[in-house]
Parts: structure tokens; sequence; C-alpha cells
């Protein structure tokens, strides 16, 4: 259950528009449903400010069309990572309501209650150096923006030609956090932390020539970089590191976690500090 739905619930309780039995109706299965294959977290938007994400990898299929039948009975914002083509093919078909972003491999529903975060730091800005990074960066960008954050995608700026990074330096200055992909030697991350002063997030991806090992070049490479305070996560793991972007260009903002908001509390005015938001 989205913290929007349950504080617009709580209210209607209050101003007495729906009775004790209405309310309690509308909470079963909370914190959690036993769906027998699966137990779907519904506790998880309130601990984290989202709702749980659906692995599609390995599931069946039967099994993923049952969570999202969950999730929408909830109330919830569905959103799916890593699903193969015919799951794709089969959500298309079976769910109407659903987007789907067969480069990024992934699908979301947005809920009724599902709104742009009011309070960030500025945008994620994603770097990608080549076209062949775009699975995992699409998987990323697509994260931060359910996940309702402003963010930048810019593409195909590798140090092959390093000039067309710099290119892009307003973006670079503006940037609250930035989320940096690389294949083959993996250099990119280690250039662009050397630069910018915001926190910077390397994702190494299994692309490359002879020996890249299947991403372990740039995962190591990455590792041992000599750029100072970056942040390396697993390969290929657009995910993981749209989500620990989005946790840091929280904050700061005077947006409290979700699982410590408090009625009543006057947050900070949001930084003026933003970025274009690329749609």
């Amino acid at each position: 259950m989205e913290q929007a739905k349950l504080e617009s619930l709580l209210k209607s309780l209050r101003d007495g528009r729906i009775d004790v039995d209405k309310a309690l109706h509308e909470l079963k299965g909370f914190p959690f449903h036993d769906l027998g294959f699966a137990k779907v977290d519904h506790h998880r938007s309130l601990r984290k400010g989202f709702p749980e994400v659906i692995f599609c990898q390995n599931k069946a299929p039967e099994h993923v069309l049952g969570i999202i039948k969950r999730q929408r009975e909830a109330g919830e914002t569905v959103f799916g990572t890593r699903a193969s083509p015919a799951l794709m093919d089969l959500i298309a078909k079976k769910v109407k309501a659903a987007t789907i972003n067969r480069i990024g491999r992934c699908f979301w529903i947005k809920s009724p209650h599902w709104k742009k975060q009011a309070h960030t730091r500025g945008s994620v800005l994603i770097l990608s150096a080549g076209t062949a990074d775009a699975p995992v960066t699409e998987e990323a960008r697509c994260t931060v923006e359910i996940l309702g954050h402003p963010c930048v995608t810019i593409n195909d700026v590798g140090v092959a030609g390093i000039h067309r990074l710099f290119a892009h330096k307003v973006d670079l200055d503006n940037a609250s956090v930035l989320i940096v992909i690389a294949g083959m030697e993996g250099a990119l991350p280690s250039v662009v932390s050397g630069y910018v002063g915001c926190p910077v997030i390397g994702v190494p991806t299994s692309v490359g020539y002879g020996s890249h090992m299947g991403g372990l070049v740039p995962l190591f490479a990455m590792l041992n970089s000599c750029a100072s305070g970056m942040t390396v996560v697993n390969i290929d793991n657009g995910f993981g590191a749209a989500c620990a972007a989005v946790a840091i260009n929280r904050m700061g903002s005077g947006h409290p976690s979700p699982a410590h908001t408090e009625p009543g509390v006057q947050t900070a005015r949001p930084s003026s500090r933003r970025g274009r938001v690329r749609r």
C-alpha cells in the first residue's frame, strides 16, 4: 500500500466518509499478502518510499501476472524488471494498462496515487559510454523515473571520444548525483568522478571484446579507480544504481525518510538547483 493511499484511507476514516469495517477491508493483507508462490510486501512503500519491484527473471509468467494482480488490488504502482521478450508480449496482451520498455526489459503500471517527488536535491544524471550499454541505461532511467525523481540521460559519451562528454558541461555541473554506465575497459566513471563534486555511481556492463570477461574487467577497473569517492554496483545492475541514486537525491532535500515522516511537520524548501528533465 502506497503512503498516499494509506494517508487518504486514514483521513477518510477520521472524517467519517468510511466506517471501520471498510477500513479494515482495505487493510486486509497488510503488511504482506501470501500468494503461496510469493509473499507480496505491501509494507515496503512505507519503509522505502516505493513499492516492491518484481524481478521477473526465472519467474513463471503466471506468477508474475499473479503478483501484478495483487499489487493492483492493493492500489500500488507496479514495476517489473528483467522481463523476457516473451513475458513482455504476454503482459502487453493480458495487462492493457501496462507500459513496456523493451530495450530496458521492464514494464510499469502507475497507481492513481503515483506522483513525482516534490522534494529532491536535483536531477539524477545518467551517462552511458556507448549505445551497446542501452539495456542497462534504460533500466536505470525507467527506475529513476518510476520512483518519481527528475532524470537526464546522455548516451554515447565514452572515452573513445572524450570531447563528447565535455560538450555536456552544464548537465554535469547541475547534476545532484550521477550514474555512469560503461563496458569495455570501464574508464568513463573514473573520468567523470575526477571531474564532478557530486556522488558518482559506476555501473560496469557485460559489453566488450575478448578478455573483457563478461563485465569483470570494467568491474575491477571501477573498484580500483584512483578517483576518490566513486561507488560501484554489480555488473549490469542499472536498477540497483538507480535505487541508490534516488536515495542520495532524497537526502538533504528537506524530505524525511518515508519511515519517519510525521504529520504536520513542515519540510524545508527544496533546493533550487535543477537540471533539465528529458522526457
